[in-house]
């Protein structure tokens, strides 16, 4: 069992055992039938997974890796908001008929700022601080642009990226991040986004010379859907083997060259494949 299925099993009992239910109150989301989507929450998460030691992908559910670091790429590197630039499917609800979902997600990362360097948008200052000030207290990046919030097609959940090196020249520098996300459905996204989060920091940590280091999950409401609590209840009882291994191409070093290709994971054993699947889960919209 992985170090994210440990984090994981632990957070969901806590949801189930301590979390507050919505029930009576008025709900955005609905069920396929119409009837409101319920949840079981917690307030303010806070998940720490050490990347120098085991990359966080949950073994628990398959989680398909590839296609969740497309969608980083996507968001980070070509800074997209068209789904047609996107390798999967998963943005398409929410895309008007021209694929764009508004000014949204890589849309925000794109927008080009002026500093006393010259402009940038905020990947490429990200990127640019990290190689020539590394220690500075103010590398991020934030998407919830509230002056273009109307014109979102979705506002963002996974929001803002805190970045901070520590270590030495003898021992080695290490990159760590912080994801700061408004809102999380465990079931359908908690894996998908730590696994791809926690690819985008090896890949900045690559491309500017770094070691990676922790990658902390902040989730302020941390949610479990009613008709998914009997599909977490049963996933979390799943038993494991095997530690999977991060591969990437050490040959990239720019981080605009990166593809999901150059990603490997081996020794990925998923309850899958020891003969444990989860019913097809439902999802709120």
């Amino acid at each position: 069992m992985t170090q994210a299925d440990k984090i994981f099993i632990e957070m969901c009992g806590d949801i189930i055992n301590n979390g507050i239910s919505s029930e009576g109150q008025k709900v955005r989301p609905k069920w396929s039938d119409g009837t409101p989507a319920h949840t079981v929450k917690k307030f303010g998460v806070i998940n720490r997974y050490d990347l120098s030691k085991e990359f966080p992908i949950l073994t628990l559910r398959p989680v398909p890796y590839k296609k969740a670091i497309d969608e980083i790429l996507w968001i980070w590197q070509k800074k997209s908001n068209n789904v047609n630039d996107l390798g999967s499917k998963i943005w398409d609800q929410w895309a008007d008929p021209d694929g764009s979902i508004g000014k949204a997600y890589g849309y925000q990362l794109g927008i080009k700022h002026k500093y006393k360097e010259g402009e940038m948008d905020q990947v490429d200052r990200v990127l640019f601080d990290l190689k020539n000030n590394k220690f500075s207290r103010r590398i991020l990046t934030n998407i919830y642009n509230h002056k273009d919030l109307n014109e979102m097609n979705l506002s963002p959940c996974a929001y803002s990226m805190t970045f901070n090196v520590t270590g030495n020249e003898e021992n080695g520098y290490k990159l760590n991040a912080i994801l700061n996300q408004r809102s999380q459905d465990i079931l359908v996204a908690n894996g998908w986004n730590v696994t791809q989060y926690a690819a985008l920091v090896h890949m900045i940590a690559q491309s500017t010379g770094l070691e990676v280091g922790e990658f902390i999950h902040v989730i302020a409401d941390a949610h479990i859907y009613d008709r998914h609590m009997p599909l977490v209840k049963e996933l979390i009882t799943t038993e494991t083997t095997g530690k999977p291994v991060l591969k990437i191409n050490k040959d990239i070093t720019n981080f605009y060259d990166f593809r999901p290709e150059h990603f490997e994971i081996e020794n990925y054993v998923t309850g899958v494949d020891t003969g444990k699947q989860l019913t097809k889960i439902p999802v709120a919209k």
